[in-house]
């Protein structure tokens, strides 16, 4: 599956600080990850650092799928507002979800202090903003639910929103929120798990897994095997093409990056912006004084029609832009678009979809992808020695 199109901005800004080989003989090893980008990489740093000897294998250039196309806003706040989840999930899974996301972001901080990476993390507040009337009561119902849990989380009427120069009718604003260079990151995890002693191949496409006396055996395209105890699949939404349950519903996302302004407005140098239309619209800033605009998702088909409908959707993202910020003029310089994916509640897919088989997914759907890839890194050992867990529960498959 061919899970982006058009130069996004990330692989342009960074160089690779090494080259991968694919694979050309036969391995044995504990545990094969499938999948080299922001997932596999974090479920790489945390294996390594575990002790555990790891081969890692991409089909296509390591970073280069959905990771690269990633607008990387890093938000507690799923895709489904926390007053739905808890009539989906209940309360304590709900209410779980959204801390576990807001821990994660900082977990996240965590991991790129220790490896020393430079990928332009930086903390923001979350907006969530509505520039209809009609979905006022809507995020006052939103607004009392997480108060009452306990979250962080402030009204801004009109005023106050056109004040920092957003047009728009009302907001929550949410203290915990980030940004980052995804691509970055991960390719800076993946060299930091090689230096530690993982095996990395790229190019490397795993054309079918067989299960013989208790392993797994990964054989690909060139009949090369690698032999491993486990095997965790980190191959986002290319996992619709390995798993029988149908878990997700594929989307296609557009993306424009514009270039670099003078001046960036105040609120999107604090915070990340989206939102209650559906589908939604988003608006960061980089660190560069970018603005990166996101959505316009459609039902996915096949990459060409996606890829067809990018000028139209660069019409459609300048306008929705333009709509709350009138006063700047924005040119742009980048557009893409992408596949992603929705669950039923929002929520990602963790563990093994067969108990009897060792083969673990860590599936962080929807545009907390980044977020849920943490909760799963901490959640993968358990998975692996068959441990209870409550994120394996919540996000177990068959739910």
């Amino acid at each position: 599956m061919k899970l982006r199109s058009n130069e996004t901005l990330w692989p342009i800004k960074n160089a690779m600080k090494t080259s991968y080989p694919s694979l050309d003989s036969d391995l044995n090893t504990a545990i094969l990850i499938i999948g080299g980008g922001i997932t596999g990489a974090l479920i790489a740093y945390k294996l390594i650092n575990e002790g555990k000897k790891i081969v890692l294998v991409d089909r296509r250039d390591v970073c280069g799928g959905s990771t690269a196309g990633s607008t990387a806003l890093l938000q507690y706040e799923i895709d489904v507002p926390l007053h739905q989840l808890i009539k989906l999930r209940g309360t304590k899974c709900a209410v779980d979800s959204y801390n576990s996301g807001k821990k994660a972001i900082f977990d996240l901080r965590q991991i790129i202090d220790e490896i020393g990476c430079d990928c332009d993390f930086e903390f923001k507040k979350s907006i969530y903003f509505t520039s209809f009337k009609k979905d006022i009561p809507f995020l006052k119902n939103e607004f009392k639910t997480r108060k009452l849990h306990g979250f962080d989380i402030s009204w801004l009427n009109k005023y106050e929103l056109n004040k920092m120069g957003l047009n728009a009718m009302a907001a929550l604003e949410s203290k915990t929120a980030a940004v980052m260079d995804p691509y970055k990151l991960a390719s800076d995890l993946l060299y930091y798990c090689q230096q530690n002693g993982m095996q990395v191949f790229d190019r490397t496409n795993i054309a079918s897994i067989q299960h013989q006396k208790g392993k797994c055996v990964a054989v690909t395209d060139e009949k090369f095997t690698i032999t491993a105890d486990h095997i965790i699949h980190c191959t986002g939404y290319e996992s619709t093409e390995t798993l029988s349950e149908k878990v997700v519903d594929l989307k296609s996302t557009y993306a424009i990056a514009t270039e670099s302004l003078l001046e960036v407005p105040q609120v999107l140098k604090n915070a990340v912006l989206w939102d209650t239309a559906s589908p939604y619209n988003y608006f960061r800033a980089t660190t560069d004084n970018r603005i990166i605009l996101g959505g316009g998702d459609e039902d996915f088909k096949d990459p060409k029609k996606r890829d067809k409908l990018i000028p139209k959707k660069e019409i459609y993202l300048l306008k929705q832009f333009q709509r709350r910020f009138p006063e700047l003029n924005v040119k742009i310089d980048y557009s893409w678009a992408g596949t992603f994916g929705e669950t039923k509640d929002g929520l990602p897919y963790f563990g093994k979809p067969n108990p009897k088989k060792n083969e673990h997914y860590v599936m962080g759907f929807g545009g907390n992808g980044i977020t849920f890839s943490v909760i799963g890194m901490n959640s993968i050992m358990d998975s692996i020695n068959n441990k209870k867990n409550t994120d394996l529960e919540y996000y177990r498959f068959g739910r």
